[in-house]
């Protein structure tokens, strides 16, 4: 089992152009896994996680329903956003600046193979990484991602989560909000749910901007202690 896992930094990437660049990752490992079980072979597969920050983008995944976004085509442009129907699992999100998005492609047999697993592990490095600000994030019942005030009137979700897996390779991922500009979620209604709002760290912290490079370091600190990864930097 390979359990070095190639972390790079993507910087500020259009979605579309993320989403193809992952979409190969994925199907490389695939490939890979399918000529080791055609020529009787033990290649390797390697694991990645890919940071990004998106221009304003908001994405409905394939069980979702369109009539959660709030806005039509001219409405769209006028926010200076795109829309995209997805392969990943979940409802509709919004990506933006301020927004740490982590994509872990991982062949979860280098792992585990448990997709619930792999879900409770990611919302665990959030949980975890929110702690350390002080922040008490938890679980909702049958609601995929980290929230805060569960049960309360004011509960609120910080960290959106969707993923893809086949032949236990992942693709997409989490969502944490740390600088995000929240209006923008005003034009969906968030993974298709109702009555709840959504919160980013900087706001729950009362400050102006929230280190994000502070933040990622954090989440992949974690990461690899959950998943007991060695991580290979990548400039």
């Amino acid at each position: 089992m390979n359990k070095k896992v190639i972390v790079t930094d993507l910087g500020y990437k259009d979605y579309k152009e993320t989403w193809d660049y992952q979409e190969a990752v994925f199907q490389s490992i695939l490939d890979i896994k399918s000529a080791n079980r055609k020529n009787a072979t033990d290649v390797p597969t390697p694991n990645y996680f890919f940071y990004v920050e998106h221009p304003h983008v908001y994405t409905l995944g394939k069980s979702g329903h369109l009539e959660n976004l709030l806005l039509n085509e001219k409405q769209l442009e006028e926010k200076d956003a795109t829309f995209y129907k997805i392969n990943r699992g979940g409802d509709i999100t919004y990506h933006g600046p301020g927004q740490v998005v982590g994509y872990p492609i991982l062949d979860l047999d280098n792992f585990f193979t448990d997709i619930h697993k792999y879900l409770r592990f990611l919302e665990e490095a959030i949980i975890l990484t929110l702690a350390e600000y002080n922040i008490v994030g938890t679980r909702s019942e049958g609601e995929t991602g980290v929230w805060l005030d569960v049960g309360t009137p004011f509960a609120r979700k910080i960290c959106a989560m969707g993923v893809r897996a086949s032949r236990w390779v992942t693709m997409h991922g989490f969502a944490l909000n740390v600088n995000s500009n929240l209006g923008y979620f005003d034009n969906i209604i968030p993974c298709g749910i109702r009555g709840k709002g959504v919160a980013s760290l900087n706001v729950e912290l009362d400050v102006d901007k929230v280190d994000e490079a502070e933040v990622k370091s954090k989440i992949l600190k974690h990461f690899a202690t959950l998943f007991d990864a060695e991580l290979l930097i990548k400039e």
